[in-house]
């Protein structure tokens, strides 16, 4: 049930046009992922404002990420 919540919540949150940003379990890269199924690597930036506390590395492919 846990797992159908969590999904479920993603795609509500990248269907209302929010991106989820995530740490990928597979390869441990910081990740940001946008509605239109983009994903990239980020930094975070510690101390910055909270709307600007990441950087994009690359964007990765379907199977980096």
């Amino acid at each position: 049930a846990f797992k159908a919540a969590v999904a479920q919540a993603r795609a509500d949150a990248l269907a209302a046009g929010v991106p989820i940003f995530y740490r990928d379990s597979t390869t441990g890269l910081e990740v940001m992922e946008q509605p239109g199924g983009k994903r990239f690597e980020i930094r975070y930036l510690p101390g910055a404002p909270r709307d600007h506390n990441y950087e994009v590395l690359r964007e990765l492919s379907r199977s980096a990420a």
